[in-house]
């Protein structure tokens, strides 16, 4: 496989449950920083790179909600753990001297930028990693659904879901050993299958219709990162012009 990478501008969208380490709530600064080197890795090699970044690890708007909230004021609520995500990235980033900036939905200008499409381009185009926080700045959106929009938007070449588990399976893998892995899936395919949680049906819809393909992959598993901007099948690659296809045994 060729060291060049198979993608030129790629968003990365970043768990918060990524941000844990061993803690059960908040921001572990080891785990921050080994975020922070694999997309170091990823800018070394000269892509442009957006990064959208949950909020899990701090507030789940939707969970708060089905607690009492009123969801729109939960889920404004999501959007600032997202913030604070994104500013504990941003810190490991900038000790290891990656040259970053962090843009807001939500007009905080103490703390991000504001973001603007046109800047944003420009800011990668000048080979910053750019970190997007507080999802769209509207409420009854996803974090995954707001990345689907933000890659569309910024001409992005795939959405990269690193996440816990490496891929899309047939079953909860955590809960029956025996699940198997999909390879490649057609869109059409894992929006009818109700087994489907890695994203919502909204981000997937998104992403279907406007042909931005999607790659699911573990973020912490050996050098996945890595491979999947080089354009190799680590996880699982989402696509309108492939077929479902479990990987061979």
């Amino acid at each position: 496989m060729s060291a060049q990478p198979a993608f030129q501008r790629v968003l990365i969208k970043v768990s918060g449950e990524s941000l844990l380490g061993d803690r059960e709530y908040g921001i572990d600064s080891h785990a921050a920083e080994e975020v922070a080197r694999k997309l170091k890795q990823v800018t070394d090699m000269g892509v442009q790179v957006a990064v959208v970044v949950g909020g899990g690890n701090i507030f789940r708007g939707l969970s708060a909600s089905q607690q009492g909230f009123d969801r729109a004021t939960a889920d404004y609520m999501g959007m600032l753990a997202t913030v604070m995500n994104g500013l504990a990235l941003q810190g490991a980033l900038d000790q290891l001297d990656v040259d970053n900036r962090v843009m807001s939905a939500l007009d905080m200008p103490a703390v991000a930028e504001l973001f603007i499409r046109h800047r944003a381009i420009s800011q990668m185009e000048k080979g910053r990693l750019v970190i997007l926080t507080a999802g769209i700045g509207a409420p009854y959106v996803t974090t995954d659904t707001g990345a689907s929009l933000h890659a569309l938007e910024l001409h992005c070449d795939v959405v990269m879901k690193a996440t816990k588990v490496n891929g899309i399976y047939d079953k909860d893998p955590e809960k029956f050993p025996d699940a198997k892995r999909y390879e490649t899936m057609r869109f059409a395919d894992a929006i009818v299958d109700e087994n489907i949680q890695v994203m919502d049906t909204g981000a997937l819809s998104m992403c279907m219709e406007n042909n931005m393909p999607v790659m699911v992959f573990e973020l912490f598993e050996g050098d996945n990162l890595i491979k999947a901007v080089k354009g190799e099948r680590v996880g699982t690659y989402v696509s309108n012009d492939v077929e479902t296809k479990l990987v061979a045994e």
